[in-house]
């Protein structure tokens, strides 16, 4: 029986409509009770994304991941559960319509996966995944992997990586604010289209200065792209070294005001600016209009701001976000968006290329300050550009409207790994471990 979550399927895998939902999948010309081996496929759950399964053989299965919302060409994310397993039971799942000429899958990343019984994620082995271009569905590029079942009892899940979902950051930050810290406050600056929280959380010293004295701040967003989930651990990961230390030092690399602001600083942090239920690249909420634009390249309409509604973007939460920078009276020091990589390794930057070679010097020296803290950092990966294309995501946006005192940044994390200098031997991320976990 093969049902949706909403809709239904009607002319192949362009039209996918809805998640698949408890979809048994048979031998062909089967109607007989269901057997143990006869797979369960279920994506409707928070940041789940697995839109049509076809049966090959007992033993593959062909998988198709719906596209982002109002935009077909971009197909990467998966999350999905299987249950009614044999135990014992090998297959192959091929994910049969990525979008991706590129991907880490080559280079030694695999799918997580987790089950009932091992809550925890786990990578598959790598040398059980392959992707490739097959000229059987179109030219488009295949993820297979084989997988063997060992439990029957049990409900396996599989993931392109680690998931972030949107009700665990929402636990996240409840739990932040039962501590009631002096120094941390979270508010709300709005709601997405789809009616969910933009949270604000805001760090700074407990004997904040007067109101005269000029606020110096640190801004960090993050999930412009919701299927980036490893952004989201950068935030949670960075969030304690801030409040564990009154100087506002973030473990291993102080950011003390006094040492590089000059006067006491805050961090605010949007962790989640587009979440449509944190899993696909879903291109409905942030700072996109709903007819699926793309969200980071989404700042460009904003050069009239306040009071031109031609300037204004159609997305409530872009508009929150850049009125808390621009119209809060701070002196913004940097401005860092949080991404994840699906083709590169390590962490790394893009910063804004200037004409101005002293102003080009000043804002690699953060960048070469975290290649000097955090090992998993990458200053030869890191890149200052002026590029067309780019010119509508924040970094380019803000680095344009503020002044030369201030540096905006994109920080890329891989999906994947990182190598340390003088290694050939990537070291996987997994989810106790994130970039800039020393800073």
């Amino acid at each position: 029986m093969n049902r949706k979550c909403k809709g239904s399927e009607a002319g192949g895998e362009d039209a996918l409509v809805g998640n698949v939902n408890k979809l048994t999948v048979s031998p062909p010309g089967y109607s007989g009770a269901l057997r143990k081996g006869h797979l369960v496929f279920d994506a409707c759950f928070e940041s789940g994304n697995l839109g049509r399964v076809d049966y090959i053989s007992e033993f593959e299965f062909d998988l198709f991941i719906r596209p982002d919302t109002c935009n077909p060409r971009f197909r990467v994310w998966f999350n999905f559960t299987v249950e009614n397993v044999r135990e014992t039971q090998r297959v192959i799942f091929n994910v049969v319509n990525f979008s991706k000429t590129k991907s880490l899958y080559r280079d030694g990343m695999s799918p997580v996966v987790k089950s009932t019984s091992r809550p925890k994620w786990q990578r598959l082995p790598a040398k059980n995944v392959y992707y490739y271009r097959c000229p059987d569905h179109r030219r488009n590029y295949v993820m297979s992997f084989a997988f063997c079942f060992d439990r029957e009892d049990d409900v396996y899940q599989f993931a392109y990586c680690y998931p972030y979902t949107y009700s665990r950051l929402q636990h996240y930050l409840a739990s932040l604010e039962r501590r009631n810290l002096p120094y941390l406050q979270r508010e709300q600056l709005g709601l997405s289209v789809q009616q969910r929280r933009l949270d604000l959380l805001t760090i700074t010293n407990s004997d904040y200065p007067s109101p005269e004295r000029e606020k110096k701040l640190v801004f960090l967003t993050a999930r412009v792209h919701p299927g980036e989930s490893p952004a989201s651990f950068i935030c949670q990961g960075s969030a304690p070294g801030i409040l564990m230390h009154s100087e506002l030092s973030i473990g291993s690399l102080p950011l003390s005001e006094e040492r590089y602001t000059g006067s006491p600083g805050i961090f605010p942090f949007v962790p989640d600016v587009n979440y449509k239920q944190s899993g696909r690249y879903e291109r409905i909420t942030g700072f996109q209009c709903v007819e699926g634009l793309e969200l980071s390249h989404g700042w460009k309409p904003l050069h009239s701001l306040p009071g031109a509604e031609k300037g204004r973007p159609l997305s409530p939460t872009g508009y929150s976000v850049v009125l808390t920078v621009v119209y809060n009276r701070v002196s913004l020091e940097f401005y860092i968006d949080v991404h994840a990589h699906s083709t590169m390794l390590n962490g790394f930057m893009y910063g804004n290329g200037f004409e101005d070679e002293e102003r080009v010097q000043r804002q690699a020296v953060f960048p070469r300050l975290l290649c000097q803290n955090a090992p998993d950092f990458s200053f030869s990966n890191t890149s200052f550009n002026r590029d067309v294309v780019k010119a509508g995501t924040g970094r380019r946006f803000l680095g344009g409207l503020l002044d030369d005192t201030s540096y905006c940044y994109t920080l890329e994390v891989s999906f994947y790994s990182y190598m340390t200098a003088g290694s050939n031997a990537p070291v996987p991320y997994t989810e106790d471990t994130c970039i800039l976990q020393q800073m």
